[in-house]
C-alpha cells in the first residue's frame, strides 16, 4: 500500500466525520460480507488488516484453518450515501489473506486478480461493461407482484420505479460509479442500469455495490428489488449481458480497420475461445437452479453457441462499429445472469477468450438468421452447440473442465462444485406447485 493512499483515507475519514467503516468482501457464491470497524481502528486496519473467522464464510476455510485477514483496498474507500451524514459510514473492499500475509486462494477477488495478471503478462488490460437487469416487486413473499405493466424503454405515468431508478443512479454516481443508461426493460416491472465501461476488477467491485444500492434504495421505499434470473413464468428473465474488450495500452486490441466487421485477429480468436469453452464455465455465469429457467427459447436469452453482428438471439453479439469510435469495439456475451459472482464471472470470461488467443482458435461465420427457427439438422450442419440445460448438466461439464479448475484454483473449484451438487440434490427432491397442479387431481 502506498503511504499516500493510506493518508488519503485517513484524511478523508476525518474531514467527512466518518464514524464507522465497513470492510466488504464476497464468499464464493457472490454474497456480500461485511465487518464494521470504528474510525479509531482504521489506521491499524489499513496497516495490518482485520482478522475474522473464515470457517463461517461459504467456500472459505475449514475449522482448523479458520483465521483470515481482510486487508482493505484504500482505492475503494467511499462514503455510503444512504447512511446519516453525521457520524458517517464508509466502505472499503478487501483482499483476503492468510495469517502469513499471503493471498487466500478461496478469495474470489484474488481469483480475478490472477486472471488479470495472466492477461497483463500477455500485454492486455481487460475492460468490461455489464448490463445488470432486475425486478421491482411489492414484497418478497408469495407470488411476485410487480409495480407496473410497462415494457422495453416504456415511461409509464405515475410509475414509482422511475423515481427509484433515478435515486439509484444518483446514489451510484455519488459513490464514484459511472452510469451510462437506465431504462425499463422488456418484462413487467423489470429494469436495467448500465455501468460505465472500466477495468474488470473495478467493475466487479462496482457490480457488487450496484446490487446493494438497488436493494437499499428499493427497501427505503418499501419495495423489494431482486436479481433472481427468472422470477416470473412467461416473462423475460434478467440477464447480465457483458461487453468486453482487451486493450494494449490505449489501443483496442479488438479493432482492425481493414478486417471484416472491423474485428481483429485477436478479437476473432477471443470470440472463438468463448464459443468453445462457455459450456464448461456456465456453472459460474449461471450458478443457480433458477438460472436455467431463464435459458430457454423465446425470451431473448441465448441457449445456442453462435455469434452475430446484428442478431440478438445469438450467444455473442458484436455491437455495430461507429466511425472514429475504435475504443468502443467490443464483444457482448449474453448468457450470464446478474445473480452470479462477478469476480469469478469476469475471470472465467477472460480465461475463455485468452485460451482462444493463445491457441489461435479459428472463428466460423456469423449466424445472422434466427437460430431458434432453425431445425436441429440445420444447427448440427453448422456446428451450433447448446449451453447446458440445467444446473446438473452444468455441474457435470464444469467437473471435467481443466480450464475452469486452472482459472478458479483448486480450492474455489472444488468448493463451488460441492455447493452446487448440494443445491441440485435439494432442488431435485422438492415437490413443486406445478407437480401438485398437474398430478394431484388425476393420479
Amino acid at each position: 500500500m502506498q503511504d499516500n493512499d493510506r493518508e488519503y483515507v485517513l484524511k478523508t475519514a476525518k474531514e467527512q466525520n466518518v464514524r464507522f467503516i465497513r470492510l466488504w468482501f464476497t464468499d464464493i457464491l457472490g454474497f456480500l460480507k461485511s465487518v464494521a470497524i470504528t474510525v479509531d481502528e482504521l489506521e491499524e486496519a489499513l496497516e495490518e488488516g482485520m482478522g475474522f473467522d473464515g470457517s463461517s464464510i461459504e467456500g472459505f476455510a475449514r475449522i482448523d484453518e479458520s483465521d483470515m485477514i481482510a486487508m482493505p483496498d484504500p482505492s475503494t474507500f467511499q462514503i455510503l450515501p444512504w447512511r446519516p451524514r453525521e457520524e458517517a459510514v464508509a466502505r472499503m473492499f478487501c483482499d483476503i489473506r492468510t495469517p502469513e500475509g499471503e493471498p487466500y486462494e478461496g478469495d474470489p477477488r484474488w481469483v480475478l486478480r490472477r486472471a488479470l495478471k495472466r492477461a497483463a503478462d500477455m500485454g492486455y488490460t481487460f475492460y468490461v461493461g455489464p448490463e445488470l437487469e432486475y425486478f421491482y416487486f411489492k414484497n418478497a413473499r408469495g407470488i411476485p407482484e410487480g409495480l407496473d405493466k410497462g415494457g422495453y424503454f416504456d415511461l409509464t405515468p405515475l410509475d414509482v420505479a422511475s423515481n427509484l431508478r433515478r435515486e439509484t443512479v444518483l446514489t451510484l454516481e455519488e459513490m464514484g460509479i459511472g452510469v451510462e443508461y437506465s431504462h425499463h426493460e422488456v418484462a413487467h416491472s423489470q429494469h436495467e442500469i448500465d455501468l460505465r465501461y472500466t477495468d474488470a476488477l473495478t467493475m466487479a467491485d462496482n457490480a457488487m455495490t450496484y446490487r446493494l444500492v438497488v436493494k437499499e434504495v428499493a427497501m427505503r421505499h418499501g419495495i423489494h428489488a431482486t436479481f433472481m434470473p427468472k422470477p416470473i413464468f412467461g416473462q423475460n428473465g434478467s440477464g447480465m449481458h457483458t461487453h468486453q474488450s482487451l486493450f494494449r495500452g490505449d489501443t483496442n486490441a479488438f479493432f482492425d480497420p481493414t478486417a471484416p466487421y472491423h474485428l481483429s485477429k485477436i478479437a476473432r480468436h477471443y470470440i472463438a475461445g468463448l464459443l468453445r469453452h462457455i459450456p464448461e464455465v456456465t456453472l459460474v455465469l449461471n450458478q443457480w437452479v433458477n438460472s436455467y429457467k431463464r435459458l430457454v427459447p423465446g425470451y431473448e436469452a441465448p441457449i445456442y453457441l453462435s455469434w452475430a453482428v446484428k442478431n440478438r438471439s445469438d450467444l455473442i453479439r458484436i455491437p455495430q462499429y461507429k466511425p472514429h469510435k475504435e475504443s468502443a469495439m467490443r464483444v457482448e456475451l449474453r448468457s450470464p445472469d446478474p445473480a452470479c459472482n462477478p469476480y469469478l464471472a469476469f475471470a472465467v470470461m477472460l480465461a475463455c477468450g485468452l485460451e482462444g488467443i493463445l491457441n489461435e482458435y479459428p472463428l466460423g461465420d456469423p449466424v445472422e438468421c434466427n437460430v431458434y427457427e432453425m431445425t436441429a439438422e440445420e444447427r448440427d450442419a453448422r456446428g451450433i452447440r447448446t449451453l447446458p440445460e440445467d444446473l446438473s448438466a452444468a455441474v457435470q461439464l464444469a467437473e471435467k473442465s481443466d480450464l475452469l479448475r486452472r482459472t478458479l484454483g483448486n480450492h474455489v473449484f472444488e468448493k463451488l462444485i460441492e455447493n452446487k451438487k448440494i443445491e441440485w440434490e435439494r432442488y431435485r427432491a422438492q415437490v413443486t406447485t406445478w407437480e401438485l397442479d398437474q398430478y394431484l387431481p388425476v393420479l
